[in-house]
């Protein structure tokens, strides 16, 4: 069971620790090209900050914030689980853990983990984590019927836990607020 702890430890250390990362992702579908982005991500458990293109994503815990800097509007909700775990796949990782076939395997760069949900009620047909010798997650694959969505971290590190929430808060002075709570 040296995969499970090692799957264990590296959800651990994500619920500890601030992890700090900017990010490529590529999504592609059997028939079309891959879509990238790049972006910026700050997480530590569930509560995280994302910037990708013109939008700026922060969740404290309670509350999710989506800044749109070209509508220059704010919008406040109340996030079931479920988005949440669209939004955190490292979440997702770890509700799929006690319904999934885990497996591990060594590479030159660290371990890969693979999940492969018992049902695929949810969609998903795998989930793969590089995680480095240092116990930091360097990219992430999820495998869904006809989609593939990959998270390549750059330089990633876990650093001090967070000393406030107001790192996963927005503000924008002038924004027109959208308060769907």
């Amino acid at each position: 069971m040296l995969f499970l702890a090692i799957l264990t430890s590296l959800l651990t250390s994500l619920q500890s620790y601030r992890l700090q990362s900017d990010f490529t992702i590529s999504m592609t579908t059997e028939q079309t090209q891959p879509l990238t982005y790049q972006g910026s991500i700050t997480m530590q458990g569930p509560l995280f900050r994302v910037t990708l293109l013109d939008i700026e994503a922060a969740y404290d815990g309670q509350t999710l914030y989506m800044y749109s800097d070209d509508a220059k509007e704010l919008t406040l909700s109340t996030p079931t689980e479920e988005e949440l775990m669209q939004t955190n796949p490292f979440l997702y990782a770890q509700a799929l853990v006690p319904q999934s076939a885990v497996s591990e395997t060594s590479t030159a760069e660290g371990t890969q983990i693979t999940l492969i949900p018992n049902e695929t009620s949810a969609g998903i047909v795998r989930m793969t984590i590089l995680v480095d010798k240092n116990n930091v997650p360097q990219w992430l694959e999820i495998k869904e019927k006809d989609k593939q969505t990959t998270l390549r971290l750059t330089n990633p590190k876990l650093t001090d836990p967070i000393e406030s929430k107001t790192e996963f808060t927005i503000e924008k002075e002038g924004a027109f607020v959208n308060d769907l709570r």
